[in-house]
């Protein structure tokens, strides 16, 4: 599934669950996405708290797709073509030095 499709998808869970409409007490606004996506990407932390490999891969599935699914909802309802945000930066980071010694 590509990254347009699983978008589709969110957007209809989303849809229904209400949190579209203007009276939700989940207000999906750029502003709250970004503080949801920011709080679950600190959950995936919990995971390596005082260990070099996840307690439980599965949990750590789950937080991930949190993750990615604020992430698609976010870039969605900010106009962001989250694919080519990707490859350009992925362009951008190639173009880079890395590591250079002075």
């Amino acid at each position: 599934m590509d990254i347009q499709k699983l978008t589709k998808v969110m957007h209809e869970f989303v849809q229904s669950k209400g949190w579209y409409r203007k009276d939700t007490k989940r207000p999906q606004t750029g502003r709250n996405l970004a503080i949801s996506l920011s709080l679950e990407a600190n959950e995936v932390l919990e995971h390596y708290q005082w260990t070099e490999e996840p307690r439980d891969k599965d949990e750590l599935a789950s937080e991930l797709a949190d993750v990615t699914l604020y992430l698609l909802q976010l870039a969605s309802i900010s106009g962001i073509d989250l694919e080519q945000a990707v490859l350009t930066k992925i362009n951008q980071n190639a173009a880079r030095q890395w590591d250079q010694e002075k």
